[in-house]
């Protein structure tokens, strides 16, 4: 990455709470810069290049003061967070309250108004910086579950500004998420931008309603009058819209590198890799407790165990990415997924031939398009997602029309992949059926379905979100 002399007063900037490259401090005390892995990166820095925008975040080190500093089209300006704010903001509060409760709360939410003071104090920060680098006018979009407080605090500061907020999480139903303390306020953080964007429509609808009932509660003195009609929250006298924009991915870009010869070779390397058997079965997830790892598992163990599935013939491989493995909660999912891997492969494996084969590394996108070809399956099994990307990306790489997508009704994904095949993950013997449906399908069946679903996403990608979601903030 070349270094070069940073443009302030940008007309456009994202701020997230990682910039899309990451600090790596190297054994020999030295540092570099990495491309940061992860949906919110992929969706959004090719679109933000085409902007020659500027991009607020954490550089993924703690404790380490960073210039700002320009990567071809794109400017970055890196927030610093103390290894304090680490445990507290973000594995605490964001990662530990937030997280299981925008979830349907598939963890119990920890409430400790230490990491709430915490969160605060690093909105601020991230809010105050972006006031500097933002130029008169100019266009801000704020992204994700982290920075909810930015948008009310950056239009104190900066009211010039035009504000946008997208949450890539499920927003959760109002019952849940009244049990949060701190409701009020992170409603109110979020009725400082001018549009608010959330992956489904019932999201903005539970929005809605929690702007009506709590923002105008004479609770505090930033309490304002609010009034809602149909999609609007009247604050004052602005006007805030909520709606759904429903994230994409770069699908043509996808396309091209699953089609390259690269890919095409890698992908049959693979399944002889695997011992070519007939059918591979793919996950490929950030390891976490939402996204279902250890129902399908337990569903393959019982489609071995009752015979309906050949562990000689259907293989499957599971690529887990790390994820917040300092939590506690993070480190027994671990333990757990990899011993249901180990019984597995103990009880129907041989020696040279795994039954799973489990990868707890990050891959690189081009070797991920790869496996995506060489899968007949897809497994997406999720117990509760904004969007997940990785069903896209699937849809997205399979220009032959082949292999099959499993997807949980619980996706946002499941909306507009209406053709894959549908699945409740709660439902053990709903993953098994699914399983062995696409193992079985009639090849022309499953080219119709693929068909379909390539449609959706070759048409509707991250540029088509992004520009959606840009065009509807300019007319609020």
């Amino acid at each position: 990455m070349a270094a070069q002399r940073p443009t302030n007063e940008a007309d456009f900037v994202v701020v997230a709470n990682r910039l899309p490259v990451d600090l790596e401090r190297l054994p020999d005390g030295t540092q570099r810069w990495k491309s940061s892995p992860g949906g919110l990166v992929a969706a959004l820095e090719p679109f933000l290049r085409t902007r020659r925008g500027a991009w607020v975040g954490w550089p993924g080190v703690p404790d380490v003061e960073v210039e700002a500093f320009a990567d071809d089209d794109l400017t970055l300006f890196p927030v610093t967070l103390t290894a304090r704010d680490i445990t507290q903001y973000y594995e605490g509060f964001s990662n530990a309250t937030l997280w299981p409760l925008y979830h349907d709360v598939v963890a119990t939410p920890v409430f400790d108004r230490s990491w709430w003071e915490c969160y605060v104090a690093v909105n601020e920060r991230f809010a105050a910086a972006t006031a500097k680098v933002a130029g008169q006018g100019a266009t801000v979009w704020v992204q994700d579950y982290q920075l909810q407080l930015v948008p009310q605090l950056l239009r104190e500061q900066r009211p010039d500004l035009r504000i946008g907020f997208f949450l890539h999480i499920p927003f959760p139903p109002t019952e849940l998420f009244m049990q949060l303390p701190w409701r009020t306020e992170l409603v109110r953080g979020l009725l400082g931008a001018d549009l608010v964007g959330f992956q489904l429509p019932r999201g903005a609808q539970n929005f809605l309603y929690l702007a009506h009932r709590l923002a105008g509660m004479p609770a505090s003195k930033s309490a304002v009058g609010v009034r809602t009609r149909p999609g609007i929250v009247e604050v004052g006298d602005r006007n805030v819209r909520a709606g759904a924009f429903p994230i994409s991915i770069d699908s043509a870009h996808l396309d091209e590198t699953a089609r390259s010869d690269r890919v095409r070779k890698r992908a049959a390397e693979i399944r002889d890799e695997l011992g070519n058997p007939s059918k591979v079965v793919l996950g490929v997830d950030r390891l976490d407790y939402t996204k279902g790892i250890d129902l399908r598992l337990h569903a393959l163990y019982e489609l071995y165990a009752e015979g309906h599935v050949d562990p000689e013939d259907v293989v499957m491989v599971q690529l887990a990415t790390p994820s917040r493995e300092r939590i506690e909660h993070y480190k027994q999912m671990r333990a757990d997924i990899e011993q249901a891997v180990g019984r597995i492969n103990g009880e129907y494996g041989r020696v040279g031939h795994p039954a799973v084969h489990y990868l707890h590394k990050s891959i690189p996108r081009e070797e991920l398009a790869a496996f995506f070809l060489a899968a007949d399956v897809m497994l997406v099994t999720p117990v509760r997602d904004g969007m997940n990307l990785v069903a896209k990306e699937y849809v997205a790489c399979r220009h032959d029309l082949g292999g099959s997508l499993v997807l949980s009704e619980f996706a946002g994904a499941a909306a507009e992949l209406t053709s894959a095949l549908l699945v409740n993950p709660h439902n053990v013997d709903a993953i098994k059926n699914a399983i062995y449906y696409a193992i079985t399908l009639d090849p022309n069946e499953g080219q119709k379905r693929m068909r379909t679903m390539r449609k959706q996403v070759m048409q509707h990608d991250v540029d088509h979100w992004a520009r959606s979601f840009l065009e509807a903030l300019g007319a609020v």
